[in-house]
C-alpha cells in the first residue's frame, strides 16, 4: 500500500453515498438510451493544469463500483506533481458504468488534487524555515478524512481530526471559563495523562498566563509579525508555537520567518480551487 493511501474500508461508504446520489433514483438514463448495454470503452483520466494530484485510488474505486470488471492503469500516484497534459490513468470497462461513474470520480480527483496543489504551493512559500503548514477542522461535513489526506499529499500536515484528538481551548471557552488560567486548570483538571493541551491567545497578556499554567502549545491567533516574534521569545521552546488567522500565499513567508513552529490555514481544506482534470474517450 501506499504510504499515503487510505484503507478502502474508509473511502468505499463515501464514494458509494456519491454515487447513489447522482444515480438518483433510476440511474444513468442519458447512457442507457445511447449506448448498448455490453458496450466496452476505454477513457483517459488527463490534467488540464499543473499540479499536484491526490485522490487517485478514489477515483478509480469509483469506476471499480460501478463496474467490477473494470481495468484500471495508474500512471501517477498520490502527492506526484503534474503538468498540462499528464495523464493519471486509463479506465478501460463497460461504458454505461464508466459515464456514470464519471462525474463522482471526476468530482473527487478535481477537488483532492486542488487541496494538495494548495498545500504544495504554502510549503513551497516556506521551504527552509523550519515550519510547517498544517489544515484545520475547517472541511467539508462527511469528507474531513479525504481532505485531510491531500493535505498530507501536498507535503503539509494534519491538525485534529476531531474534537476527541486533543484539548484545544479557544475564546469561547475562556469567555465562559472565566479566563485563560481558569481554563487551563480545569482542563488539566478532567482529562487523561495521555491528552494534549492546547491555547489560542489574543494577546501577549494571555499567553504569559498560559506559559506560567504550562501547555503543550499556544495558537497565537491573528497575531501580526512583530507580535508573533515576540511570542516566540516569550514561549521560548517550552511549547509549540502555532501561528492561525488570515494566512494567505502572499503572507505565509513573512509568518515563518517569525520562527513559529506550524502554520495553521483553513482556506486549504474550505476554499482551494480544484485542480482541472478531464476525462475523454480515446
Amino acid at each position: 500500500m501506499h504510504p499515503l493511501s487510505l484503507p478502502r474500508l474508509m473511502i468505499e461508504p463515501l464514494l458509494r453515498n456519491a454515487l447513489l446520489e447522482d444515480l438518483g433514483l433510476a440511474g444513468d438514463i442519458t447512457s442507457a438510451a445511447v449506448m448498448p448495454a455490453d458496450h466496452r470503452v476505454s477513457l483517459q483520466m488527463a490534467t488540464r493544469q499543473p499540479g499536484v494530484v491526490a485522490g487517485v485510488d478514489m477515483a478509480a474505486l469509483a469506476f471499480e463500483l460501478m463496474d467490477p470488471t473494470v481495468a484500471i492503469t495508474r500512471y501517477h500516484t498520490d502527492g506526484e506533481p503534474v503538468g498540462v497534459g499528464s495523464v493519471i490513468a486509463t479506465i478501460e470497462g463497460n461504458a454505461r458504468a464508466l459515464l456514470a461513474a464519471e462525474r463522482t470520480a471526476l468530482n473527487v480527483i478535481s477537488r483532492l488534487s486542488g487541496i494538495a496543489t494548495s498545500t504544495a504551493q504554502m510549503v513551497a512559500a516556506i521551504k527552509g524555515s523550519g515550519a510547517s503548514i498544517a489544515c484545520t477542522r475547517k472541511t467539508t461535513p462527511g469528507l474531513r478524512a479525504l481532505e485531510k489526506h491531500a493535505v498530507r499529499a501536498g507535503g503539509g500536515m494534519n491538525h485534529r481530526f476531531s474534537l476527541a484528538d486533543a484539548v484545544l481551548i479557544k475564546d469561547n471557552h475562556i469567555a465562559i471559563a472565566g479566563g485563560v488560567e481558569p481554563a487551563i486548570r480545569r482542563a488539566k483538571a478532567n482529562i487523561g495523562h495521555m491528552v494534549k493541551i492546547e491555547v489560542e491567545v489574543d494577546t501577549i497578556d494571555q499567553l504569559r498566563i498560559a506559559m506560567r499554567e504550562g501547555v503543550d502549545a499556544v495558537l497565537l491567533d491573528n497575531m501580526n509579525p512583530d507580535q508573533l516574534r515576540e511570542a516566540v521569545e516569550i514561549v521560548s521552546k517550552r511549547a509549540i508555537t502555532e501561528a492561525s488567522g488570515r494566512v494567505t500565499l502572499e503572507t505565509v513567508g513573512h509568518i515563518a520567518a517569525t520562527g513559529v513552529d506550524i502554520i495553521s490555514v483553513g482556506w486549504l481544506t474550505h476554499s482551494a480551487s480544484i485542480l482541472d482534470i478531464g476525462l475523454d474517450v480515446t
